[in-house]
């Protein structure tokens, strides 16, 4: 659909002048195809001086569905959160501004376009991205310190999810497919056994902390993206899930995204005033996301087989058995130990 078909562009026109200073229209609107379940759409605020490059988020034809996952938060929430993190000192992309009813756009938010790649394939094998590599994991680490810093007095609501509560929704959602994976059975048993203890010290939590959620440049980290599923719970949950398997994309022997160790991943993030990390509860929650992920795939499986036949559903859905190969390596007794 050429720009000058799109419904968004006048709204968004009307919008970007009313709050943009000095704003006099808007160019260059594009769907990116990137963001599983938001729409993402890039456009040039114009102004007398150069075009400001901007990044719109919005919920799917304007309005989220009020049958979606009760784990995401509004878009309102998310932008709320991104400036909460940008104040502590996480690189995030500045919110411009959040729509409201009678921008006549739906529910979403613009913010700044931070230039980068968060295609996984490209910032681990790209010669551009060689002298950030030895840095990531690094960087990470520091980022979440400032994350789960953010004061929780001035958190619009969030869910709460501990250990405990995490386990028994997967358990619940795994039972409801009714296809056995006695696997799986083995991982929930085991977390059961290992959760932390409810009286553990919660913060914000991102939620999808990842290689392919950060916006990445030579330098390094530039902003931290897709906000929708943070909550309040364990920080060591953070930590642990840009070290599952799927997220390292080929690159098992780098557990931290693909690119860095765990050792300067934990050293950042205790250097930049974390506190101390726990491995155990680390490990914990890197199973518990590793069994996630697993039921995940399961439920791409299900709908493939109840008729939503696209090829991602169908390719996705087979990788439950990859991740009963990463719970047997992670349960795997090691020097007499679990």
């Amino acid at each position: 659909m050429g720009a000058e078909a799109n419904p968004l562009v006048a709204p968004l026109d009307a919008a970007t002048r009313k709050y943009i200073s000095g704003a006099s229209g808007i160019a260059n609107l594009k769907r990116l195809s990137g963001g599983a379940s938001q729409e993402i759409w890039s456009f040039d605020a114009m102004t007398a001086s150069a075009p400001i490059p901007l990044i719109l988020r919005r919920a799917p034809g304007g309005f989220r569905d009020a049958g979606r996952s009760g784990t995401a938060i509004s878009l309102e929430t998310e932008a709320r959160l991104i400036g909460l993190a940008g104040e502590v000192g996480v690189p995030v992309p500045p919110v411009r501004f959040v729509l409201v009813e009678e921008d006549g756009i739906g529910q979403g938010f613009v913010m700044d376009c931070v230039p980068g790649e968060t295609l996984a394939r490209k910032i681990l094998r790209d010669a551009e991205f060689a002298d950030a590599r030895p840095k990531l994991a690094r960087q990470c680490g520091e980022i979440l310190a400032r994350l789960h810093k953010v004061d929780k007095a001035k958190l619009p609501p969030l869910r709460v999810a501990t250990g405990r509560t995490e386990v028994e929704q997967y358990f619940q959602t795994y039972k409801a497919y009714q296809y056995p994976h006695p696997v799986f059975e083995l991982a929930f048993r085991w977390l059961r056994d290992n959760a932390p203890p409810d009286s553990t010290e919660l913060t914000l939590v991102h939620g999808d902390f990842r290689n392919g959620n950060l916006m990445i440049g030579p330098d390094g980290v530039r902003a931290v993206l897709d906000w929708e599923i943070s909550h309040v719970g364990d920080p060591m949950a953070d930590l642990s899930w840009i070290c599952i398997n799927p997220w390292r994309f080929g690159n098992i022997d780098n557990p931290v995204g693909g690119f860095g160790s765990r050792e300067d991943l934990f050293a950042g993030y205790e250097a930049a005033g974390g506190g101390k990390v726990d491995p155990a509860r680390v490990k914990f929650w890197e199973v518990l996301g590793t069994l996630k992920w697993g039921v995940m795939c399961m439920g791409m499986a299900a709908a493939f087989l109840q008729g939503d036949r696209s090829v991602e559903r169908a390719t996705i859905g087979r990788r439950s058995s990859e991740t009963e190969v990463d719970l047997m390596r992670l349960l795997a007794p090691r020097n007499g130990k679990q």
